[in-house]
Protein backbone atom coordinates (compact mmCIF):
# COMPACT_ATOMS: atom_id res chain seq x y z
CA UNK A 1 0.00 0.00 0.00
CA UNK A 2 1.48 3.08 -0.97
CA UNK A 3 1.26 6.84 0.58
CA UNK A 4 -0.13 7.96 3.97
CA UNK A 5 -2.02 5.20 5.90
CA UNK A 6 -5.23 5.98 7.84
CA UNK A 7 -6.65 3.61 10.39
CA UNK A 8 -10.24 4.37 11.74
CA UNK A 9 -12.06 2.03 14.09
CA UNK A 10 -15.92 2.29 14.42
CA UNK A 11 -18.24 0.27 15.66
CA UNK A 12 -20.16 -2.49 13.24
CA UNK A 13 -23.68 -2.15 11.83
CA UNK A 14 -25.86 -4.33 10.41
CA UNK A 15 -24.28 -3.71 6.69
CA UNK A 16 -20.98 -5.39 8.01
CA UNK A 17 -22.62 -8.53 7.81
CA UNK A 18 -21.71 -10.45 4.70
CA UNK A 19 -18.29 -8.85 4.79
CA UNK A 20 -17.94 -10.37 8.80
CA UNK A 21 -19.28 -13.51 8.05
CA UNK A 22 -17.25 -14.11 4.88
CA UNK A 23 -14.28 -12.76 6.67
CA UNK A 24 -15.22 -14.82 9.85
CA UNK A 25 -15.51 -18.35 7.56
CA UNK A 26 -12.55 -18.20 5.19
CA UNK A 27 -10.06 -16.71 8.31
CA UNK A 28 -11.23 -19.54 11.20
CA UNK A 29 -12.16 -22.47 9.18
CA UNK A 30 -8.80 -24.11 9.11
CA UNK A 31 -8.71 -24.14 12.99
CA UNK A 32 -12.10 -24.18 14.60
CA UNK A 33 -14.69 -26.76 13.23
CA UNK A 34 -18.27 -25.24 13.36
CA UNK A 35 -20.70 -22.92 11.11
CA UNK A 36 -18.98 -19.54 11.42
CA UNK A 37 -21.49 -17.50 9.64
CA UNK A 38 -23.77 -18.32 11.94
CA UNK A 39 -21.87 -17.25 14.71
CA UNK A 40 -20.87 -14.10 12.99
CA UNK A 41 -24.87 -13.70 12.70
CA UNK A 42 -25.12 -14.19 16.83
CA UNK A 43 -22.53 -11.87 17.82
CA UNK A 44 -23.16 -9.26 15.66
CA UNK A 45 -26.48 -8.89 15.77
CA UNK A 46 -26.03 -9.23 19.30
CA UNK A 47 -23.81 -6.29 18.74
CA UNK A 48 -26.56 -4.31 16.69
CA UNK A 49 -29.33 -4.76 19.17
CA UNK A 50 -27.31 -3.34 22.06
CA UNK A 51 -24.88 -5.65 23.23
CA UNK A 52 -27.14 -7.42 25.32
CA UNK A 53 -26.47 -11.23 25.64
CA UNK A 54 -29.15 -13.07 26.11
CA UNK A 55 -27.57 -16.87 26.12
CA UNK A 56 -24.09 -16.45 27.53
CA UNK A 57 -24.64 -17.49 31.19
CA UNK A 58 -21.23 -15.41 32.52
CA UNK A 59 -21.24 -12.53 29.44
CA UNK A 60 -23.04 -8.96 30.42
CA UNK A 61 -22.35 -8.01 26.84
CA UNK A 62 -20.65 -8.31 23.31
CA UNK A 63 -19.48 -5.49 20.85
CA UNK A 64 -17.73 -5.88 17.45
CA UNK A 65 -15.51 -2.80 16.00
CA UNK A 66 -14.58 -2.87 12.33
CA UNK A 67 -11.01 -0.98 11.37
CA UNK A 68 -10.92 0.66 8.03
CA UNK A 69 -8.02 1.68 6.41
CA UNK A 70 -8.09 4.35 4.18
CA UNK A 71 -11.85 3.93 4.42
CA UNK A 72 -11.44 0.07 3.11
CA UNK A 73 -12.52 -2.65 5.80
CA UNK A 74 -9.41 -4.01 6.95
CA UNK A 75 -9.86 -5.55 10.30
CA UNK A 76 -12.68 -6.72 13.21
CA UNK A 77 -12.47 -7.49 16.50
CA UNK A 78 -15.17 -8.80 18.81
CA UNK A 79 -15.43 -8.67 22.76
CA UNK A 80 -17.48 -10.15 25.30
CA UNK A 81 -17.87 -8.84 28.94
CA UNK A 82 -17.94 -11.05 31.52
CA UNK A 83 -18.86 -11.14 34.83
CA UNK A 84 -16.22 -11.39 36.69
CA UNK A 85 -14.38 -8.15 35.54
CA UNK A 86 -12.67 -9.84 32.52
CA UNK A 87 -13.14 -9.14 28.89
CA UNK A 88 -12.63 -12.19 26.08
CA UNK A 89 -11.77 -11.31 22.38
CA UNK A 90 -12.88 -13.49 20.42
CA UNK A 91 -11.93 -13.28 17.46
CA UNK A 92 -9.65 -10.25 16.43
CA UNK A 93 -8.92 -11.00 12.95
CA UNK A 94 -7.11 -8.17 9.89
CA UNK A 95 -7.13 -9.03 6.28
CA UNK A 96 -3.86 -10.46 4.62
CA UNK A 97 -3.17 -7.43 2.83
CA UNK A 98 -3.37 -5.06 5.14
CA UNK A 99 -1.09 -6.96 8.11
CA UNK A 100 2.27 -4.77 8.90
CA UNK A 101 0.02 -1.51 8.98
CA UNK A 102 -0.60 -1.63 12.32
CA UNK A 103 -4.53 -2.40 12.14
CA UNK A 104 -4.17 -5.24 14.82
CA UNK A 105 -2.33 -2.96 17.45
CA UNK A 106 -4.91 -0.41 16.88
CA UNK A 107 -7.84 -3.02 17.70
CA UNK A 108 -6.15 -4.37 20.33
CA UNK A 109 -5.15 -0.87 21.64
CA UNK A 110 -8.98 0.70 21.43
CA UNK A 111 -10.44 -2.47 23.37
CA UNK A 112 -7.83 -2.61 25.89
CA UNK A 113 -8.39 1.11 26.56
CA UNK A 114 -12.21 0.24 26.31
CA UNK A 115 -11.73 -2.21 28.90
CA UNK A 116 -9.75 -0.64 31.66
CA UNK A 117 -12.76 1.77 31.19
CA UNK A 118 -15.17 -0.82 32.31
CA UNK A 119 -12.78 -1.77 35.01
CA UNK A 120 -11.39 -4.97 33.41
CA UNK A 121 -8.57 -6.17 35.69
CA UNK A 122 -8.04 -8.66 32.59
CA UNK A 123 -8.48 -9.12 29.00
CA UNK A 124 -8.16 -13.24 27.11
CA UNK A 125 -8.32 -15.00 24.21
CA UNK A 126 -7.42 -17.81 22.98
CA UNK A 127 -5.01 -19.04 19.89
CA UNK A 128 -5.23 -22.09 17.77
CA UNK A 129 -1.33 -23.43 17.95
CA UNK A 130 -1.19 -23.55 13.79
CA UNK A 131 -2.17 -19.92 13.81
CA UNK A 132 1.77 -18.60 14.46
CA UNK A 133 1.45 -15.48 13.33
CA UNK A 134 -1.58 -14.52 15.82
CA UNK A 135 0.31 -16.39 18.59
CA UNK A 136 3.29 -13.97 18.17
CA UNK A 137 1.33 -11.16 17.42
CA UNK A 138 -1.11 -11.46 21.16
CA UNK A 139 2.45 -12.04 22.48
CA UNK A 140 4.43 -9.40 21.61
CA UNK A 141 1.42 -6.73 23.09
CA UNK A 142 2.30 -8.07 26.48
CA UNK A 143 0.05 -11.32 26.65
CA UNK A 144 1.10 -14.26 28.33
CA UNK A 145 0.29 -18.06 27.58
CA UNK A 146 -1.14 -19.97 30.47
CA UNK A 147 -1.82 -23.56 29.38
CA UNK A 148 -2.07 -25.75 25.84
CA UNK A 149 -5.96 -27.56 24.99
CA UNK A 150 -5.15 -30.56 23.25
CA UNK A 151 -7.86 -31.20 20.53
CA UNK A 152 -10.01 -28.93 21.65
CA UNK A 153 -12.05 -26.84 18.77
CA UNK A 154 -11.01 -29.35 16.13
CA UNK A 155 -9.64 -32.52 16.12
CA UNK A 156 -5.49 -32.05 15.90
CA UNK A 157 -5.42 -28.20 16.21
CA UNK A 158 -4.38 -27.19 19.60
CA UNK A 159 -5.59 -24.57 21.10
CA UNK A 160 -3.30 -22.15 23.21
CA UNK A 161 -5.24 -19.64 26.32
CA UNK A 162 -3.56 -16.30 26.71
CA UNK A 163 -4.26 -13.20 29.15
CA UNK A 164 -3.26 -9.83 29.95
CA UNK A 165 -3.43 -8.43 33.37
CA UNK A 166 -4.42 -4.79 33.01
CA UNK A 167 -5.36 -1.45 34.87
CA UNK A 168 -3.23 -0.25 37.80
CA UNK A 169 -0.71 -3.07 38.45
CA UNK A 170 0.12 -1.92 41.73
CA UNK A 171 2.33 -4.83 43.20
CA UNK A 172 5.43 -4.18 42.39
CA UNK A 173 8.89 -6.52 42.13
CA UNK A 174 10.25 -5.05 45.53
CA UNK A 175 13.52 -2.95 45.25
CA UNK A 176 14.01 -3.65 48.88
CA UNK A 177 14.35 -7.26 48.65
CA UNK A 178 17.85 -8.66 47.72
CA UNK A 179 18.53 -12.63 46.79
CA UNK A 180 22.18 -13.05 48.06
CA UNK A 181 24.19 -15.96 48.34
CA UNK A 182 23.55 -18.11 51.43
CA UNK A 183 25.70 -17.06 54.15
CA UNK A 184 25.79 -20.02 56.99
CA UNK A 185 26.62 -17.83 60.31
CA UNK A 186 24.29 -15.12 58.81
CA UNK A 187 21.31 -16.79 57.42
CA UNK A 188 21.46 -20.75 58.75
CA UNK A 189 18.72 -20.24 61.63
CA UNK A 190 16.44 -17.86 59.64
CA UNK A 191 16.19 -20.46 56.26
CA UNK A 192 15.59 -23.46 58.81
CA UNK A 193 12.53 -21.60 60.47
CA UNK A 194 11.70 -20.42 57.29
CA UNK A 195 11.69 -24.01 55.49
CA UNK A 196 9.92 -26.29 58.57
CA UNK A 197 6.75 -23.68 58.98
CA UNK A 198 6.28 -23.59 55.26
CA UNK A 199 7.05 -27.08 54.21
CA UNK A 200 6.67 -29.46 56.97
CA UNK A 201 2.71 -30.22 56.18
CA UNK A 202 2.87 -30.85 52.38
CA UNK A 203 6.50 -32.76 52.32
CA UNK A 204 6.95 -35.83 54.23
CA UNK A 205 10.47 -36.00 55.31
CA UNK A 206 11.04 -32.20 55.89
CA UNK A 207 12.69 -32.11 58.76
CA UNK A 208 15.76 -30.68 60.97
CA UNK A 209 17.63 -33.55 59.27
CA UNK A 210 16.74 -32.66 56.08
CA UNK A 211 18.11 -29.10 56.15
CA UNK A 212 21.52 -30.14 57.59
CA UNK A 213 21.46 -32.03 54.42
CA UNK A 214 20.75 -29.29 52.49
CA UNK A 215 23.16 -27.33 54.30
CA UNK A 216 26.33 -30.18 53.70
CA UNK A 217 25.18 -29.95 49.94
CA UNK A 218 25.76 -26.53 50.06
CA UNK A 219 29.12 -27.09 51.31
CA UNK A 220 30.19 -29.48 48.70
CA UNK A 221 29.08 -26.42 45.39
CA UNK A 222 32.68 -26.34 45.18
CA UNK A 223 33.47 -30.04 43.63
CA UNK A 224 30.92 -28.98 40.41
CA UNK A 225 30.33 -32.59 40.61
CA UNK A 226 26.76 -33.33 39.59
CA UNK A 227 26.60 -37.20 41.21
CA UNK A 228 27.67 -35.47 44.23
CA UNK A 229 24.36 -33.92 44.84
CA UNK A 230 25.66 -30.17 45.81
CA UNK A 231 23.49 -27.29 46.46
CA UNK A 232 23.59 -23.68 45.64
CA UNK A 233 21.19 -21.78 48.06
CA UNK A 234 20.25 -17.80 47.75
CA UNK A 235 18.46 -16.04 50.21
CA UNK A 236 16.09 -13.48 49.53
CA UNK A 237 16.46 -10.44 52.29
CA UNK A 238 14.42 -7.70 52.99
CA UNK A 239 16.26 -4.84 55.07
CA UNK A 240 18.00 -7.48 56.98
CA UNK A 241 15.53 -9.77 57.61
CA UNK A 242 15.62 -13.56 55.46
CA UNK A 243 12.16 -13.51 53.74
CA UNK A 244 12.91 -16.65 51.34
CA UNK A 245 15.39 -19.20 49.92
CA UNK A 246 15.86 -21.23 46.77
CA UNK A 247 18.36 -24.21 46.89
CA UNK A 248 19.29 -25.29 43.54
CA UNK A 249 20.48 -28.81 42.41
CA UNK A 250 22.03 -29.23 38.67
CA UNK A 251 20.94 -32.38 37.68
CA UNK A 252 22.70 -35.17 34.86
CA UNK A 253 21.59 -33.61 31.85
CA UNK A 254 21.67 -30.08 32.98
CA UNK A 255 18.40 -29.57 34.24
CA UNK A 256 18.26 -27.77 38.32
CA UNK A 257 15.54 -28.80 40.58
CA UNK A 258 14.48 -25.55 43.22
CA UNK A 259 13.99 -27.39 46.35
CA UNK A 260 13.01 -25.47 48.34
CA UNK A 261 11.67 -22.25 46.70
CA UNK A 262 9.57 -20.80 49.20
CA UNK A 263 9.14 -17.27 51.05
CA UNK A 264 7.21 -15.49 53.56
CA UNK A 265 5.82 -12.60 51.14
CA UNK A 266 4.58 -12.15 47.14
CA UNK A 267 7.75 -10.10 47.11
CA UNK A 268 10.26 -11.84 48.04
CA UNK A 269 9.06 -15.27 46.22
CA UNK A 270 8.78 -13.25 42.69
CA UNK A 271 12.63 -11.64 43.30
CA UNK A 272 13.56 -15.12 43.79
CA UNK A 273 11.67 -16.86 40.54
CA UNK A 274 13.21 -13.25 38.64
CA UNK A 275 16.67 -13.51 40.38
CA UNK A 276 17.03 -17.26 40.19
CA UNK A 277 17.04 -17.53 36.33
CA UNK A 278 20.55 -15.24 35.96
CA UNK A 279 21.96 -16.83 39.12
CA UNK A 280 21.78 -20.18 37.34
CA UNK A 281 22.30 -19.62 34.01
CA UNK A 282 25.92 -21.28 33.84
CA UNK A 283 24.47 -24.20 35.36
CA UNK A 284 22.52 -25.77 32.88
CA UNK A 285 19.66 -25.49 30.24
CA UNK A 286 16.11 -25.22 32.39
CA UNK A 287 14.60 -24.83 35.85
CA UNK A 288 11.90 -26.98 37.42
CA UNK A 289 10.61 -26.72 40.93
CA UNK A 290 8.38 -28.69 43.28
CA UNK A 291 5.85 -27.35 45.24
CA UNK A 292 2.33 -26.76 46.41
CA UNK A 293 1.68 -23.19 45.41
CA UNK A 294 -1.29 -20.62 46.42
CA UNK A 295 -3.20 -19.11 43.99
CA UNK A 296 -1.00 -15.98 44.12
CA UNK A 297 2.31 -18.32 43.57
CA UNK A 298 0.30 -19.49 40.35
CA UNK A 299 0.18 -16.11 38.66
CA UNK A 300 3.34 -15.18 39.69
CA UNK A 301 4.83 -18.07 37.79
CA UNK A 302 2.88 -17.77 34.64
CA UNK A 303 3.46 -14.07 34.53
CA UNK A 304 7.25 -14.69 34.43
CA UNK A 305 6.99 -16.96 31.48
CA UNK A 306 7.37 -20.34 34.10
CA UNK A 307 5.02 -23.49 32.46
CA UNK A 308 2.65 -25.96 34.63
CA UNK A 309 4.95 -29.31 33.75
CA UNK A 310 2.82 -31.87 35.73
CA UNK A 311 1.23 -32.84 38.98
CA UNK A 312 1.93 -35.57 41.56
CA UNK A 313 -1.09 -36.51 43.49
CA UNK A 314 0.13 -37.79 46.84
CA UNK A 315 3.40 -38.27 45.75
CA UNK A 316 5.16 -36.18 48.56
CA UNK A 317 2.71 -36.62 51.08
CA UNK A 318 -0.91 -38.53 51.28
CA UNK A 319 -2.49 -35.09 51.82
CA UNK A 320 -0.67 -32.65 49.17
CA UNK A 321 -0.73 -32.79 45.48
CA UNK A 322 2.54 -31.19 44.25
CA UNK A 323 2.92 -29.55 40.75
CA UNK A 324 5.94 -29.18 38.97
CA UNK A 325 6.68 -26.29 36.92
CA UNK A 326 9.51 -25.49 34.33
CA UNK A 327 11.13 -22.58 32.75
CA UNK A 328 13.97 -22.87 29.86
CA UNK A 329 16.36 -20.48 30.57
CA UNK A 330 17.33 -18.56 27.63
CA UNK A 331 20.90 -19.46 24.94
CA UNK A 332 22.02 -17.67 22.10
CA UNK A 333 23.24 -14.09 22.06
CA UNK A 334 20.13 -12.92 21.90
CA UNK A 335 18.91 -12.22 25.61
CA UNK A 336 21.51 -13.37 27.59
CA UNK A 337 20.42 -11.92 31.11
CA UNK A 338 17.08 -11.36 33.19
CA UNK A 339 16.89 -8.33 35.47
CA UNK A 340 14.43 -7.68 38.00
CA UNK A 341 13.42 -3.87 38.47
CA UNK A 342 10.69 -1.60 40.22
CA UNK A 343 8.32 -0.53 37.43
CA UNK A 344 8.55 3.31 38.60
CA UNK A 345 12.29 2.87 37.40
CA UNK A 346 11.55 0.57 34.30
CA UNK A 347 9.13 2.80 32.81
CA UNK A 348 11.86 5.67 33.26
CA UNK A 349 13.77 3.23 31.24
CA UNK A 350 11.68 2.42 28.76
CA UNK A 351 10.81 6.12 28.05
CA UNK A 352 14.38 7.54 27.74
CA UNK A 353 14.50 9.35 31.09
CA UNK A 354 17.08 6.69 33.24
CA UNK A 355 19.90 5.10 31.02
CA UNK A 356 22.04 4.47 33.65
CA UNK A 357 21.66 1.73 36.05
CA UNK A 358 23.33 0.83 38.71
CA UNK A 359 24.25 -3.10 40.09
CA UNK A 360 26.51 -4.22 42.75
CA UNK A 361 28.74 -6.57 41.32
CA UNK A 362 28.06 -9.83 42.77
CA UNK A 363 27.05 -13.13 41.14
CA UNK A 364 26.19 -12.96 37.54
CA UNK A 365 25.94 -9.46 37.11
CA UNK A 366 30.32 -10.07 36.49
CA UNK A 367 29.01 -11.69 33.59
CA UNK A 368 27.39 -9.06 32.11
CA UNK A 369 29.41 -7.38 28.53
CA UNK A 370 28.73 -3.95 26.59
CA UNK A 371 26.11 -5.14 23.77
CA UNK A 372 24.22 -7.56 25.59
CA UNK A 373 20.63 -7.73 25.35
CA UNK A 374 18.90 -7.77 28.64
CA UNK A 375 15.72 -9.05 29.14
CA UNK A 376 13.80 -6.01 32.46
CA UNK A 377 11.38 -7.66 34.35
CA UNK A 378 8.51 -6.12 36.64
CA UNK A 379 5.88 -7.96 38.39
CA UNK A 380 3.62 -7.36 34.90
CA UNK A 381 5.98 -5.60 32.09
CA UNK A 382 8.84 -6.93 30.23
CA UNK A 383 11.01 -4.88 27.79
CA UNK A 384 14.36 -5.31 26.48
CA UNK A 385 17.83 -2.66 27.11
CA UNK A 386 21.20 -2.84 25.63
CA UNK A 387 24.02 -2.38 27.10
CA UNK A 388 26.32 0.24 25.38
CA UNK A 389 28.87 0.37 28.32
CA UNK A 390 30.08 -0.64 31.85
CA UNK A 391 31.88 1.47 33.98
CA UNK A 392 33.10 -0.01 37.64
CA UNK A 393 33.47 1.72 40.88
CA UNK A 394 34.19 1.31 44.69
CA UNK A 395 31.35 2.63 46.28
CA UNK A 396 27.92 5.12 45.84
CA UNK A 397 29.67 8.47 45.88
CA UNK A 398 32.11 7.78 43.05
CA UNK A 399 29.32 6.74 41.11
CA UNK A 400 26.82 10.01 41.78
CA UNK A 401 30.72 12.15 41.38
CA UNK A 402 31.44 10.86 37.80
CA UNK A 403 28.22 10.05 36.55
CA UNK A 404 25.39 12.24 35.03
CA UNK A 405 23.18 11.39 38.58
CA UNK A 406 20.31 12.74 37.06
CA UNK A 407 20.17 9.49 34.65
CA UNK A 408 20.57 7.15 37.37
CA UNK A 409 17.73 8.65 40.18
CA UNK A 410 15.34 10.84 37.46
CA UNK A 411 13.42 13.48 40.13
CA UNK A 412 16.32 13.68 42.38
CA UNK A 413 17.03 17.40 43.42
CA UNK A 414 20.22 16.75 44.09
CA UNK A 415 23.74 14.87 43.88
CA UNK A 416 23.50 14.33 47.82
CA UNK A 417 19.60 13.32 47.61
CA UNK A 418 20.81 10.36 44.52
CA UNK A 419 23.44 9.09 47.15
CA UNK A 420 21.30 8.87 49.38
CA UNK A 421 18.39 7.16 47.15
CA UNK A 422 21.27 4.38 46.44
CA UNK A 423 21.86 3.70 49.69
CA UNK A 424 18.23 2.83 50.69
CA UNK A 425 17.87 0.87 47.40
CA UNK A 426 21.08 -1.59 48.12
CA UNK A 427 21.47 -3.41 51.34
CA UNK A 428 24.81 -3.24 53.47
CA UNK A 429 27.35 -5.02 51.71
CA UNK A 430 30.19 -7.20 52.92
CA UNK A 431 33.99 -6.37 51.90
CA UNK A 432 34.54 -4.08 48.75
CA UNK A 433 32.58 -5.91 46.18
CA UNK A 434 32.97 -3.38 42.43
CA UNK A 435 29.68 -1.52 41.54
CA UNK A 436 28.85 -1.48 38.28
CA UNK A 437 26.97 1.56 36.54
CA UNK A 438 25.11 0.17 33.10
CA UNK A 439 24.87 2.58 30.27
CA UNK A 440 21.59 1.04 28.62
CA UNK A 441 18.95 2.02 26.12
CA UNK A 442 15.30 0.42 25.12
CA UNK A 443 15.65 -2.01 22.87
CA UNK A 444 12.30 -2.31 20.23
CA UNK A 445 10.88 -5.47 19.20
CA UNK A 446 8.05 -4.61 16.64
CA UNK A 447 5.33 -6.94 16.08
CA UNK A 448 3.15 -7.61 12.73
CA UNK A 449 -0.77 -6.54 13.09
Amino acid sequence: MDGTVSVVIRFANGEDFDWVANLMDRTLSPFYDGDHRAHAKRILDTHVSGGTDLVGHFSTGQHMLIAEVNGVRAGLIHVVDKKQSTVKISPLIVLEEFRGYGVGKALLDYVEQYAIEQGARQLYCTVASPNVGALGFFQGNGFRVTGTAKDHYKRNVDEHMLYKQLGDISLAVSSNVSVVPFNYELHADAVRRLILSKMRDDFSGVDDSWVDALYEGCARQGSGDVNEKYKIIFVAVNQGEVTGVVGATPKKGCPIKLMPLLASDEASFEALIVDVKGLLMSYGHKLYVHLVPEAWQIACLHRHGWELEGVFPEGYSPNSIVQQWGYHLPKGNLITRTMRIDPVNYRAIMAGNKTLEVRIGDSYVKDYQVGDLIKLETSWSTGLVRINAIRLYLNFWEVVNNEAWQHIIPGAESMEAAFEELQKQYPPFIGMPNIHVFEIEPVTVRSRG
